[in-house]
């Protein structure tokens, strides 16, 4: 890394929206940290950034990041190692079958929430350190199929993949915009992005059993949006990450073209805030005694 170069943690960065953000934003100047669990692809995804910026400007630093402890264990690394310029939460994930974290937290909670909450609060000091700088939560349509109820930790009746992970997503765009406020006096920027539907990996192992009832008959229509190539995905991600013209704005969803889109951003209320403000520190609360 040069001294001067500016600095990334992208998490799942070594494969789908996670690395394609991490490509563009090599090209750019940026040395970028992949956080995954597989040392394998960690190594093979480095030296892809390494190849698309003509230099070295990749790390892969190895975290289960379904795990609330070791999530904070490896933002205390991070905070250690510094300034930072920029934070692409981008892990996240959807499964047809229910799976739990290592805290016996429901995984897509766990992933699409959880993590991306503990490790910002782990580098908060950091990203305002090197201010002005940005922190890009991935989010996703699944929102629409969310139930907003967040009196306890999963809501009742069947598990649907879909829906387990829209509405994690909700709750975090709803943290998001509520972190965008508070972290603004920092001179942080807090964007979520909405990359689309695309080919990922996850996307591949999706049966129409991740749906709920009413959803099914557009299973067609959904196998045709995420057949769409990976490399177009990255596009709002890297929009909200660097676009100059997003600079000092915060609490703002970038959609899959690149342009400010807020969407989203309805389906959030003061009273889904607070709920979810509730419901996350009881999470953490249950995510503690198993550690």
């Amino acid at each position: 890394m040069t001294e001067h170069a500016l600095r990334a943690v992208v998490t799942a960065g070594t494969g789908g929206i996670g690395l394609e953000t991490a490509l563009g934003l090599a090209r750019q100047g940026w040395y970028v940290t992949l956080v995954a669990r597989d040392p394998v692809r960690g190594e093979a995804a480095v030296a892809r950034v390494d190849e698309a910026a003509g230099r070295r400007a990749g790390r892969f630093v190895r975290a289960d990041l379904s795990s609330v402890a070791e999530t904070r264990r490896l933002g205390e690394r991070l905070a250690g190692e510094g300034g930072l310029n920029l934070l692409v939460n981008n892990v996240g994930g959807m499964w047809t079958e229910r799976r739990q974290s290592p805290e016996g937290i429901e995984a897509s909670i766990a992933l699409n929430h959880l993590s991306p909450y503990v490790l910002t609060e782990a580098l908060a000091d950091s990203l305002a350190a090197a201010a002005p700088s940005r922190i890009v939560n991935v989010t996703s349509s699944a929102i629409a199929a969310a139930q907003n109820v967040f009196d306890e930790a999963e809501p009742p009746g069947p598990h649907y993949g879909l829906a387990a992970t829209g509405r994690a997503k909700l709750a975090h765009l709803a943290h998001s915009m509520e972190l965008a406020e508070r972290l603004a006096p920092r001179g942080i920027s807090v964007l979520a992005a909405d990359p689309g539907a695309a080919a990922t990996d996850n996307a591949a192992q999706m049966t129409i059993d991740i749906l709920p009832p009413a959803l099914r008959p557009h299973w067609e229509e959904i196998r045709k949006g995420v057949s769409a190539p990976v490399t177009s995905a990255a596009k709002g991600p890297l929009a909200a990450a660097t676009d100059p013209a997003l600079e000092g704005r915060t609490g703002l969803v970038v959609g899959p073209d690149g342009t400010v889109d807020d969407t989203l951003k309805a389906f959030v209320t003061p009273e889904l805030t607070e709920a979810v403000r509730g419901w996350t520190a009881r999470l953490m609360a249950t995510a503690s005694r198993s550690s």
